[in-house]
């Protein structure tokens, strides 16, 4: 028998909404954290988050609150669902709040510029007592609410960290496999939002399934080399959160950083482009970061490159596509035979 916890998300977008109900459905005390006191209060008496998963209700015994120590204080189990850039701050506000053998687990996709910070050193720096992890994988939130078949990684060192999430978020419709390589995991959550915006860009252009099989692919060896110089295990790659998630958002107009790059290819400015999104496109922002780090590492990234050229050294798109192409032609498998 399943021992009933306290659970808290923080962050009201649509993916802490959405293993916020899964939780509270799974017989859990659960408290899903807004920063807006007016839309927690909303939400709570609505029992739906209109902002970003409307049309779907929320579990009758979801609490919905914007009072972050009511939240924090009772729980066994807090996900951070925060974007990068609010990350480190929501987690220095919980600090004073959190019981002692409270876990932490980053579901937040996005690398802190500053010393290229994952989520999870984050949460090492600043919670250095607590057992954390993260969670990851294709995991839109709109399907997941569908209750479609869904699978993501608790990614830890801890082994009570991960059984602890297993237990909580299992249902009929989701199910979460286990990891002990931690950034390779955050890693590829991050490094995929990049590779979006191209897969978009080429769609837009009216690229064909060849050209887009090769942009997957080869994607995926540019984030094993990355991943391996920063000390993750490429093999990671292979799994859920690897290229499963690489799918998952190079593929789909449900991926924000795919519609971004759409729109690029479609000649629309990146500026216009971020603006109207209404929420975060992470793999811009984490193009700058990778694209820094890729050139101090001596990492061999043609599609990070050539991307950048593009969004802000202004080249054109048809001549970075012909340098790809006529560039040096490599291996087609890293690490074969390790």
């Amino acid at each position: 028998m399943t021992i009933s916890l306290t659970v808290t998300v923080l962050g009201g977008g649509s993916f802490g909404t959405a293993i916020a109900n899964i939780i509270a459905h799974n017989n859990h005390k659960t408290f899903l954290w807004m920063r807006s006191s007016e839309h927690a209060a909303a939400c709570q008496r609505a029992r739906e988050n209109t902002q970003y998963l409307p049309g779907y209700r929320l579990a009758d015994s979801l609490e919905v609150t914007a009072d972050l120590e009511m939240a924090v204080s009772q729980s066994d189990l807090v996900f951070v669902s925060i974007p990068s850039h609010s990350f480190r701050s929501v987690t220095q506000a919980i600090r004073p709040f959190l019981r002692k053998d409270a876990i932490v687990i980053s579901t937040a996709k996005g690398i802190e510029p500053q010393g290229f910070t994952l989520m999870s050193q984050i949460l090492e720096q600043e919670l250095p007592n607590h057992p954390i992890g993260v969670l990851s994988g294709p995991n839109f939130a709109k399907e997941i609410v569908r209750q479609q078949q869904t699978g993501s990684v608790i990614a830890s060192s801890d082994e009570r960290v991960i059984e602890c999430v297993q237990k909580t978020l299992c249902s009929a419709s989701f199910r979460v496999y286990s990891n002990h390589d931690r950034y390779g995991v955050e890693l590829g959550g991050a490094l995929k939002n990049i590779y979006a915006i191209i897969c978009g860009m080429a769609a837009a252009l009216g690229a064909g399934q060849n050209t887009q099989a090769m942009l997957l692919t080869r994607s995926l060896a540019e984030m094993g080399r990355f991943a391996h110089l920063m000390g993750a295990n490429p093999m990671t790659f292979l799994g859920l959160a690897g290229v499963g998630d690489l799918i998952l958002t190079c593929t789909s107009d449900l991926s924000r950083n795919y519609r971004v790059g759409f729109a690029l290819g479609q000649g629309k400015n990146l500026d216009e482009v971020v603006a109207g999104l209404g929420q975060v496109a992470e793999g811009v922002n984490t193009l700058k970061q990778v694209k820094q780090k890729a050139d101090e590492l001596g990492v061999y990234m043609p599609l990070v490159s050539g991307l950048y050229g593009i969004l802000f050294e202004h080249k054109a798109i048809a001549d970075v596509a012909r340098g790809l192409m006529m560039g040096e032609q490599n291996t087609d498998v890293d690490y074969l035979g390790v």
